[in-house]
């Protein structure tokens, strides 16, 4: 078996709610974000995930993607990792696109990186990190962590450049996976959000 990477994103916070750029800030999970991450675990414990047995798990050990996870029903099955936390996005912590707008017109993380911050090499060696991790043996693996973070490997698992993350759009509690087409490494399934019309 090809191995795969499931890829959970955290539940709704307060700043993810209002578009501010949560980093390292440890923001807790919104009421809306616990009851999110319930249905996630819900759906991966029944069907043909059936709790995913055998699957290795990790998680960002920054407090919202840790307590989806153990809301989801795999905190004790999983490993906090720092590879998977969410862009350091320095001195542009906290602030909304608008705002960052206002001191830099026309900025893009995706290109222009942020000022005190981790810069785009960074970023995609923490992903391409994760990537070797999830081919390294022959089981699936599965991931909570964070919007940026998670699109960044999925640039790096299809062999991308850091760019192509702002072309995925990644929304809180989604379930994707990234895995293989034709021996090639390929979007399985990307943001999807089924679990949370239940």
């Amino acid at each position: 078996m090809a191995p795969r990477i499931l890829l959970a994103r955290h539940g709704q916070t307060e700043w993810s709610l209002s578009g501010r750029h949560t980093g390292r800030t440890d923001i807790p999970l919104l009421e809306e974000g616990r009851r999110g991450a319930k249905l996630l675990g819900e759906r991966l414990h029944r069907g043909a995930w059936d709790g995913l047995p055998g699957v290795e798990i990790r998680t960002s050990p920054l407090v919202r993607a840790a307590e989806t996870c153990e809301l989801a029903g795999f905190g004790e099955r999983a490993e906090r990792w720092d590879a998977l936390m969410e862009w350091d996005y320095g001195a542009y912590e906290g602030l909304t696109p608008a705002q960052i707008q206002e001191r830099q017109p026309g900025w893009l993380l995706w290109t222009d990186g942020v000022p005190e911050g981790e810069t785009r090499a960074d970023v995609a060696a923490r992903a391409d990190e994760v990537v070797a991790w999830a081919r390294s043996a022959d089981r699936d693996v599965l991931v909570f962590a964070h919007g940026h973070i998670l699109r960044t490997i999925a640039a790096r698992w299809l062999g991308e450049d850091v760019f192509f993350g702002s072309r995925i759009k990644l929304d809180p509690t989604s379930l994707s996976v990234l895995g293989w087409q034709y021996g090639a490494p390929a979007i399985e399934r990307w943001n999807d959000t089924g679990h949370l019309e239940a």
